[in-house]
């Protein structure tokens, strides 16, 4: 049974409306991220690099900066003042670029790749990454050491921060959730409520109670909070799924949910899957408010901006069918899709 009801308006958007920009990365885009202070975009990619975008008023984007890691990028990330660009990646590496200086410097070490990296807003600024080496490790960007590490039970597969809430998601389905003014203890570890293998955990915002969803490789996405009291309010749904053929009604094809990004203003989030759709959800009128056309290609990232009126997302291959789903001519593009109102705010409680 799907909590969502299917009952949508404007179900379909037009992919022609939203804007491709100019100069995306040349392999596969594995993140982004929008500044909390001005339209910048940063975008990591399988290209070993970090490019950083400027979107004006109509869409219009300019390449403002870019710098390298010495292996694909994983993840990225701005400070609280947005004058700072952190990024991680497959050289095991933390990196920073100082946006007034242009100048960049290596913040972060681990064992093994850096899956994700997330800013802490609390004293003068942490920067924490999750790494395959099956640990957290809190960094002050003055400092060569990390102030402290918090061992996790499996390889980071994905994390984020609301502050003071922080969600790690690893191999083997366990998921930590820690209080930030406690960071080396997890307050809570539970396994995941979904099945198989995690493959997102992003924080609610705009929440008066503190929880995250967290989405799988079998097409599924799970609203879960924090505190016990709430529970009651805990479910799972299915999306990313198509018939095998036109008339079956068997949502039988089955696709890896790639990312989740929550709306800054109205707490309502957008799922993207590597069957090549998006849709905007309100979760707590358990209600589908979007669903995108069909891209070209999977979609492996989105962010919205500060103000949530701009939706980013990435059309480019995930590997969800390794090697023979690499074909010549694959698209990677980056888009932006303008919100309207109606697509992004919450409806009324059923």
């Amino acid at each position: 049974m799907s909590f969502f009801g299917t009952s949508t308006t404007n179900t379909s958007a037009t992919a022609e409306k939203d804007i491709e920009m100019a100069d995306p990365p040349t392999d596969s885009i594995s993140s982004m991220s929008f500044s909390s202070q001005a339209d910048f975009l940063a975008v990591g990619s399988w290209d070993n690099s970090v490019r950083i975008y400027e979107v004006s008023s109509g869409g219009k984007t300019t390449g403002k900066a870019m710098y390298q890691h010495q292996g694909p990028v994983l993840s990225v990330c701005w400070n609280k003042e947005g004058n700072k660009i952190l990024s991680g990646g497959a050289d095991n590496a933390g990196r920073m670029l100082d946006v007034q200086t242009g100048t960049t410097t290596q913040v972060a070490q681990h064992d093994a790749p850096i899956k994700s990296v997330k800013w802490v807003d609390a004293q003068s600024g942490i920067l924490a990454t999750g790494s395959w080496d099956k640990t957290v490790k809190y960094w002050d960007l003055r400092a060569s050491q990390p102030v402290a590490s918090v061992t996790l039970p499996e390889r980071c597969y994905s994390m984020d921060v609301q502050y003071p809430l922080m969600v790690v998601g690893t191999a083997e389905r366990h998921i930590q959730i820690f209080n930030l003014s406690n960071p080396t203890t997890a307050y809570k570890t539970m396994q995941s409520p979904l099945k198989w293998q995690t493959r997102v955990v992003t924080c609610f915002t705009a929440s008066t109670s503190s929880g995250f969803a967290v989405a799988s490789i079998e097409g599924r996405v799970a609203i879960q909070y924090v505190e016990d009291k709430d529970s009651s309010n805990n479910f799972s749904f299915k999306c990313h799924r198509r018939d095998i053929t036109p008339n079956a009604k068997d949502q039988s094809m089955v696709y890896a949910v790639n990312d989740i990004s929550f709306h800054p203003v109205h707490g309502t989030f957008s799922t993207c899957g590597s069957d090549g759709t998006i849709h905007f959800w309100d979760k707590d009128a358990r209600t589908r408010l979007k669903t995108f056309d069909a891209a070209p290609g999977p979609i492996t990232c989105s962010s919205f901006n500060r103000t949530g009126s701009i939706f980013a997302y990435a059309v480019s291959y995930d590997w969800s069918k390794g090697h023979s789903g690499m074909t010549p001519g694959h698209p990677n593009k980056l888009m932006l899709h303008a919100c309207k109102d109606e697509e992004v705010k919450k409806r009324p409680r059923k």
